[in-house]
């Protein structure tokens, strides 16, 4: 697994100021506006201690590189791995065990006396 797609990044090209929000946003999968508001909330109820927390996470995380993700469905997949590691092992090997079984299907109907696709064959060779 390539760690740098489970780290967290400061996504300077979806930023209002400085990533953070956007940043979180990307990470969790949430939508960047409810990470905004929920933002805004939390620096009401937590004062500057919200503000300095968001500071100090906008000097100290990466910014996000541009290649990080070649497709959508890339970061959706990353994003999962992040979430929960455990269902995206269960999902993948799931995906493994239906390409193994349709592959020995593949193979059974393949190594059968089918005389037609012998036929076939040979007629090729």
């Amino acid at each position: 697994m390539n760690a740098r797609r489970t780290r967290f990044y400061r996504d300077k090209l979806n930023a209002k100021w400085f990533g953070v929000c956007a940043g979180i946003a990307d990470y969790t999968g949430l939508d960047t506006t409810l990470v905004r508001v929920g933002m805004i909330i939390l620096t009401f109820l937590g004062g500057p201690l919200t503000l300095f927390g968001y500071f100090a996470t906008a000097w100290l995380a990466p910014r996000k590189p541009l290649e990080l993700y070649t497709r959508p469905e890339d970061a959706k997949f990353w994003q999962g791995v992040r979430a929960s590691p455990r269902r995206t092992v269960k999902d993948v090997r799931s995906k493994f065990r239906e390409l193994d079984r349709r592959l020995a299907s593949v193979e059974t109907y393949v190594t059968t006396t089918n005389s037609r696709l012998f036929q076939e064959i040979e007629q090729l060779r």
